[in-house]
């Protein structure tokens, strides 16, 4: 009983933490305030930014991009031991950490099973900071080979605008028809900018 107090309040404290203050539990109080400083006093940014500042020290860095992926594996954990359309919130969540921050296109597909859980997610294609050459052959060949019921597509914009291009548009009909084919699903395509993330199937555009 006494343990479960003590972890108890010690989860409490943890909680009414400031933002700098738990940063400065990973990477020492001086360099998170420089870090939050730099990113806005945003943590979204922070975390789903490379660290602008060179005076970081590597350390810092790499405890930072530690934590970063812990929690990204928490995530598809969760995505994967439940029906997505049950929680889209997390996988949203997954995908902003994911994706959010890299200065090129990359284009995700997560493979899904008949119950909608997570089977394996994938980077496909990596592109420039405009553009990715997305091939819907490749597509179908992951999708039978993961042996998936229904897909979630992804990609990032590192402009930041989280808007469906034309182009965009059109590749997501485009492998709509050529999965149906093989009886495979396009639940949603999801367009990461920042920290937004854009629904096609929200959009109706599906």
């Amino acid at each position: 009983m006494f343990l479960f107090v003590k972890e108890n309040t010690m989860s409490q404290l943890i909680e009414a933490m400031s933002d700098v203050d738990l940063l400065g539990m990973l990477v020492g109080n001086a360099t998170a305030v420089r870090m939050l400083h730099e990113a806005g006093g945003s943590l979204a940014t922070l975390l789903n930014e490379s660290v602008p500042s060179c005076h970081v020290q590597p350390r810092a860095r790499t405890r930072l991009q530690v934590a970063k992926e812990l929690v990204r594996r928490s995530l598809i954990e969760a995505v994967r031991q439940r029906d997505v359309l049950a929680s889209p919130g997390s996988v949203r969540d997954y995908l902003r950490v994911t994706l959010a921050g890299r200065d090129y296109e990359v284009f995700m597909v997560l493979f899904l099973d008949a119950q909608h859980r997570v089977i394996a997610p994938e980077e496909m294609f990596r592109g420039t900071l405009t553009q990715t050459s997305v091939y819907p052959r490749e597509v179908v060949k992951r999708s039978l080979a993961n042996n998936a019921a229904a897909v979630i597509f992804a990609h990032n914009h590192p402009s930041g605008v989280a808007q469906p291009s034309h182009a965009d548009e059109l590749l997501t009909r485009q492998l709509k028809e050529a999965l149906a084919l093989v009886e495979v699903k396009v639940l949603d395509h999801f367009v990461v900018a920042g920290t937004a993330v854009m629904s096609f199937a929200e959009r109706g555009l599906l």
